[in-house]
């Protein structure tokens, strides 16, 4: 059996769900593993979540004979990879960072302040308008507020922006890593503008 069908199977039998397998030339093999996801319950993987799954793959990685130095297993921190359908689903909603596989091209930056050349993006992770497949990004270039600073009342916002994509078209997603000290804010309701509050 494959060494990550061997680490899927024994993950997904613990009641974890495995987001990223990585070998380094060290002989390190990193497991990362995340709670699976139900709808408005969001869990958190833990430090004992990741002993239980590093004592059990230690035993399956013997007996399958697996060569590695060191197994670490770790959960998927704040800058979570998004992978498949299923992770897109999970976070939609979520301010992401796309790289994508090529620049965007000539023809979807016409009549916007979107380089041609640009590949990462970082904005809302949003399903594609209705009728049309895929997920689309939705961003504003207005600079962030700094603390303390007063911003006008009659000054208008910069226009949102959006950038349609399919999985496909995808080098890297991952959970943009922004830290609120204050707790996490729930997430926007699709179509609803994001709240500019500090």
């Amino acid at each position: 059996m494959a060494l990550q069908e061997t680490i899927e199977q024994t993950v997904t039998g613990l009641g974890y769900e495995l987001v990223e397998i990585e070998r380094t030339g060290g002989g390190l093999l990193r497991v990362t593993i995340d709670m699976p996801y139900v709808k408005g319950a969001e869990q958190f993987i833990n430090a004992e979540d990741c002993e239980k799954v590093t004592r059990q793959l230690q035993f399956v990685l013997e007996v399958e004979g697996a060569e590695y130095a060191r197994l670490e297993v770790s959960s998927p921190g704040i800058d979570r990879p998004l992978r498949n359908e299923k992770d897109f689903e999970r976070f939609a909603g979520e301010l992401i960072d796309i790289t994508l596989k090529a620049p965007i091209g000539v023809a979807a930056s016409a009549g916007s302040t979107v380089a041609a050349s640009r590949k990462k993006f970082r904005g809302t992770l949003e399903r594609a308008a209705a009728g049309t497949a895929g997920w689309q990004i939705v961003w504003s270039d207005e600079p962030a507020v700094k603390p303390g600073q007063k911003v006008s009342k009659k000054k208008v916002p910069a226009p949102l922006q959006a950038l349609g994509f399919t999985l496909d078209e995808i080098q890297q997603a991952r959970l943009a890593p922004v830290v609120d000290f204050k707790g996490r804010k729930p997430k926007i309701a699709p179509g609803a503008e994001p709240s500019t509050e500090n």
